[in-house]
């Protein structure tokens, strides 16, 4: 082994000379070299002295800490051997471990004692809050009422701490807050006796009411005593109350109301003749009675006492404790409320007397609300009033829905069965207007006053509610009627063709009925009024949408639309409507991130395409009737036989064409109730439709197809603009002329006069413009712009010019 090591160390050396000796050079360094190694062997022989001293100091040390460990140990060997000999000799135990679980079981004991010996203290103190209570609230009510509010505070205290203890002592907690109660009853009790003799004296609560001298200062302490026994409710309330909770009534108007209960029990109680269920306006106006008549009383006395208690407290901001008409309100509806919730199942199944009954209750919450600025003490949430506690808390809702849903159609269908309904009322809107029919104004007047029986409902359900399942469902009910006359209408025209066709024996012999309800101006008519009720209703639900009312239903439902679309779109929004159908009731854009929309835009869009298919169908038949009256007309041929007039007559005094007659009779009469019907927009419409389809009938069917002479170019022009006149009467000047441009510039070109005297037209000459228009398109395009004619193309001028006799050949 020594060998390997010799070795090794030798291999060692030899590598570190190589190393450094690696040229002859080298060895003149060889000094330097010796003085390194013998400096490096110097520092490692330092650290190695070092390193056995520490060493020899980490064992003394470790020596010693192995020594202290053992003699610990000896030392809690011989401290357990005397614990244990004291436990046997303690709990007289033959082993160790018996003795433990004795002791053990003697600490519990003990704990039990310390808990007893507390619940005793605890009860005793009780005992004695108490008793001291009692003992001073005959004497002393003022010193009666430390003891109880410290003892409603241990009460209030305990209470709180049950759920930290894990429910550890409930019968405790029970004891003391029945004592509590049953001290505060015996408190209130006396108290209010106290407080009544001073009320008795003021001759509350007649109309001679003294409260002066003495008197007052007494009635000051009464209301103070009361309050300060009710301190710790008060401290117990939030600075605003739910508005799904009863406010709490202040216990000085508790006590001051008790007579005016009295009395309301006596007069709407029993067989009283004010007692009726068909009259609940006469509790609510006895209410509002009381109000206005004990208001001032209360703003004058009341009000500083509350303002100097609550104005430093939490209750500061709810009106129900700050302010006296409030806190009379809040006293006076629990004697309401038994009242209402008493009748209410009494009237239940008699529909008329459940409507009248919660629309005189909506009107009293309306009243509390806006009249008497009542808000219940909820702050900016608002009051929800007797009419949310009837529907909501009672759920009475749905009966109610119901009643007021067959209400609604029940009206609606008298509405419709009236034979009057359908007949168009002329007076109702203004004159430029187009006119609905009686049906239409009735289902709006319907559903507006359905609008004012749900619009003072605080929740959102019961208004989305109502205006789903009532309002649109009448919209849509309706729409559905006028759908149904447009088809009857329609269908009733298919049959009256297929007879007039020799289709249907058995429609030939009720053609007469149907073309009496279907052609001619009573045709016109009966669209007229599915057109005018259509309009009438979509400008009705457009101006809904921009209500106050409607807008902010819309800006809630798009809120709640909007969180539930995470949600998908099951998720219900009111009762069992989801946000899909709502939205198919509603408008598309409900849950739309971008904004728009509106609460009618489905049911107005439904209108809106039922007003233009009906405007589209009337304007066809309108067209269909002139057609077929101008058929004479056009196979009349009198225009190259012509012969000239006498000297001096112009056009003007030209007759009309008698095969004319009928048309301009028809066109007379269809235009002056259109007028009358329709408002300006549709009427022009309609008319422009009419006046090109007589541009095209008499441009094709006599201007191209028969020859003129000059005497038959002035006939054709008066006749054409005796229709003009027709149609500028009754739709404005200048529309007759502005639906005809083709054909007017046509009878420019055919009126040119032939011969030496009357060839010219703003300088030209009839030759000339048939010399440049038949020359080439340009030089006919140039005579067409000098003589001011816009619409005519040259091949159409070449056609006109073609038909004028003398220039045919």
């Amino acid at each position: 082994m020594a060998d390997v090591q010799l070795s090794s160390q030798a291999t060692r050396v030899e590598d570190y000379l190589n190393d450094k000796l690696q040229t002859a050079a080298d060895l003149e360094s060889l000094d330097i070299l010796l003085e390194n190694v013998q400096a490096q062997q110097a520092l490692l022989k330092q650290q190695l002295l070092e390193a056995e001293k520490d060493l020899a100091e980490n064992t003394t040390a470790y020596e010693a800490h192995t020594t202290a460990l053992l003699q610990q140990a000896r030392a809690f060997r011989k401290q357990q051997a005397d614990i244990d000999r004291r436990l046997l000799i303690v709990t007289r135990s033959e082993t160790s471990d018996d003795a433990v679980e004795t002791f053990d079981a003697d600490i519990r004991s003990l704990q039990q004692l310390d808990v007893a010996t507390g619940y005793i203290e605890l009860l005793s103190e009780v005992e004695d809050l108490s008793t001291e209570a009692r003992r001073n609230f005959k004497s002393s009510p003022q010193a009666a009422l430390q003891p109880y509010l410290r003892l409603q505070k241990l009460a209030i205290a305990l209470k709180e701490a049950q759920p930290a203890a894990e429910d550890a002592a409930p019968h405790l907690v029970d004891h003391v807050e029945k004592t509590a109660q049953h001290l505060w009853k015996q408190m209130k009790d006396t108290f209010a006796s106290d407080f009544e003799k001073i009320l008795n004296r003021m001759k509350w609560p007649s109309k001679d009411i003294t409260l002066a001298g003495s008197l007052e200062q007494e009635w000051i302490e009464g209301v103070e005593k009361l309050l300060e026994l009710q301190e710790p409710e008060l401290d117990a309330q939030s600075d605003h109350v739910k508005p799904s909770e009863e406010p709490l009534v202040l216990l000085p108007l508790e006590v001051m109301v008790k007579p005016l209960d009295l009395r309301f029990q006596y007069h709407f109680s029993g067989d009283r003749p004010t007692n009726k269920l068909d009259k609940p306006e006469y509790f609510l106006s006895h209410i509002m009675g009381l109000l206005n008549n004990y208001d001032e009383f209360f703003a004058m006395y009341l009000q500083p006492i509350l303002r100097k208690r609550f104005k430093s407290s939490n209750l500061s901001m709810t009106s129900i404790f700050i302010d006296s008409t409030s806190a009379l309100i809040t006293a006076l509806l629990p004697m309401l409320r038994r009242k209402v919730f008493s009748v209410v199942p009494q009237i239940a199944k008699q529909p008329q007397l459940l409507s009248h009954f919660i629309h005189e209750l909506m009107s009293f919450d309306i009243s509390l609300r806006d009249e008497w600025g009542y808000d219940g003490g909820c702050g900016i949430d608002g009051w929800k009033g007797l009419t949310w506690e009837v529907l909501v808390k009672k759920d009475w809702f749905g009966r109610w829905l119901e009643v007021e849903n067959n209400f609604a159609l029940s009206r609606y269908q008298t509405i419709i069965d009236t034979p009057e309904s359908f007949e168009i009322d002329y007076e109702s809107v203004e004159p430029s207007a187009t006119k609905p029919t009686n049906a239409a104004i009735r289902v709006n007047d319907l559903l507006e006053t359905i609008t004012d029986r749900y619009r003072p409902l605080p929740s959102f359900s019961q208004k989305l509610r109502f205006l789903i399942d009532i309002q649109i469902a009448i919209f849509d009910l309706f729409h559905g009627r006028l759908v149904t006359s447009l088809d009857e209408y329609l269908r009733d025209t298919s049959s009256l063709v297929r007879t007039v066709q020799g289709v249907s024996a058995s429609a030939a012999r009720g053609g007469s009925k149907q073309k009496s309800s279907t052609e001619g101006l009573a045709g016109i008519e009966r669209l007229t009024r599915v057109h005018g009720s259509a309009e009438y209703l979509e400008k009705k639900m457009r101006d809904w949408s921009d209500d106050v009312f409607f807008l902010e239903l819309w800006e809630e439902l798009q809120d709640r639309a909007r969180d539930n679309t995470n949600q998908g779109q099951r998720k219900s929004l009111a009762g069992n409507m989801t946000v899909q159908h709502v939205a198919d009731k509603t408008s598309a854009a409900v849950g739309n991130e971008e904004g728009g929309g509106a609460l009618f835009d489905e049911t107005a869009g439904a209108y809106r395409r039922l007003r233009v298919r009906t405007e589209g169908i009337l304007t066809d038949s309108f067209v269909q009737q002139i057609r077929d009256s101008l058929r004479a007309y056009g196979k009349m041929n009198p225009w190259s036989a012509l012969a000239s007039p006498a000297s001096g007559v112009d056009e003007i005094s030209l007759a009309i064409s008698a095969e004319l007659d009928a048309s301009i009779a028809l066109l007379q009469s269809y235009l002056a109730f259109l007028a009358n019907a329709l408002g300006q927009a549709p009427l022009r419409r309609i008319a422009r439709q009419v006046v090109i389809a007589m541009q095209a009938f008499l441009w094709d069917k006599v201007l191209m197809q028969y020859t003129f002479s000059d005497t038959g170019a002035k006939q054709f022009g008066r006749d054409v603009r005796g229709l003009w006149e027709v149609v500028n009467r009754f739709v404005g000047v200048g529309q007759g002329e502005m639906g005809m441009r083709k054909l007017g510039e046509g009878l420019i070109l055919l009126e040119l006069k032939g011969g030496e005297d009357g060839n010219e037209r703003e300088g030209l000459r009839l030759g000339d413009v048939e010399k440049m228009l038949f020359r080439d398109n340009e030089s006919g395009r140039e005579v067409l712009e000098e003589m001011g004619l816009e619409v005519l193309s040259e091949s159409e001028a070449r056609s006109v010019l073609e038909r004028r006799i003398d220039l045919s050949g």
